[in-house]
């Protein structure tokens, strides 16, 4: 006997369930990504095609270039008509030109890529179905891979639950490009601060983690260029000098004692976490691995 229409098992209810599950898929969330750049030329295309390559349908990509005399604005001509907005201007540094990018963002989530990193395949749409299948979530990371200047993979970073301490007294462990949040998130903290010029985005996570839960949800989402003439190597006693008035705000408690103690135990707790979660000897697909291929650079 053939099932009724009307009964579960009918062709209704199966119409129903299939146009539940599609309204499901179809609901994800807007994503606004900002990249910043100023003379970074060399790397800025694989960066531009990683993010358009996402193919995610719900995504608004701004590009803010502080007035490159390189080849920067050639390359991004060449995939200006999938921005939604551009612009090659003089700017006050890189916190500026995200902030710029950010006041023209509509989407509901949040992130931004450096000019020299990229986005791994399928990172939006895993960052996408997150926050549609965790409504109460603001903000979320995942895990990275490290890269070379020529964008070959060196090794993963592979991460571990939100820790304040951890954060404070071992360091910044958020892969930047692999993290994303609500506008609301946004809005409520006041965004990024100009003050901030190396430690931007701690000041950021940190004022987040004040005003909600981090999550952190295990995946590779992004390629973070390592190379020796990176900002924040060629800058490092100053970076320090931030980030001793970022331990002075968030923990002033602790902030005259001695700093090796806390260092230690900060590193211990670290180590730990990242075993319990499966941190060291972790190896990321290799399908992965071999997608970077399509984002190597020669020459650099």
């Amino acid at each position: 006997m053939w099932p009724s229409p009307l009964s579960n098992g009918g062709f209704a209810a199966r119409l129903s369930r299939q146009r539940q599950k599609s309204s499901h898929r179809m609901s994800l969330p807007k994503i606004s990504i900002v990249t910043c750049s100023y003379q970074q030329g060399q790397f800025l295309d694989a960066t531009m095609r990683s993010v358009l390559d996402q193919r995610y349908p719900e995504l608004e990509y701004i590009v803010i270039d502080g007035g490159s005399k390189d080849n920067s604005v050639d390359v991004i001509q060449r995939h200006a008509g999938d921005l939604a907005y551009w612009v090659s201007e003089k700017d006050r540094g890189q916190t500026h030109a995200l902030q710029k990018g950010f006041e023209r963002a509509t989407g509901e989530i949040l992130g931004w890529l450096c000019s020299d990193d990229l986005l791994l395949p399928g990172a939006l749409q895993a960052v996408g179905e997150f926050f549609r299948d965790h409504p109460d979530v603001d903000m979320v990371y995942g895990d990275a891979l490290w890269i070379d200047a020529q964008g070959r993979y060196i090794r993963p970073k592979k991460e571990m639950p939100w820790s304040r301490f951890v954060f404070l007294f071992d360091f910044n462990y958020i892969a930047q490009p692999s993290c994303f949040w609500r506008r609301r998130l946004h809005d409520k903290v006041g965004g990024l601060q100009e003050k901030w010029n190396l430690n931007m985005d701690s000041d950021l996570w940190l004022r987040f983690a004040s005003a909600t839960q981090p999550a952190y949800q295990p995946g590779y989402w992004s390629g973070i260029r390592d190379y020796p003439e990176q900002k924040t190597r060629a800058l490092r006693p100053a970076g320090q000098k931030e980030w001793d008035a970022l331990i002075a705000r968030e923990a002033p408690a602790l902030a005259s004692w001695p700093r090796k103690p806390l260092n230690l135990t900060a590193r211990a707790l670290r180590v730990g976490s990242k075993m319990l979660h499966g941190g060291y000897g972790a190896q990321p697909p290799r399908a992965l691995v071999e997608s970077l291929k399509r984002y190597e650079i020669s020459g650099t």
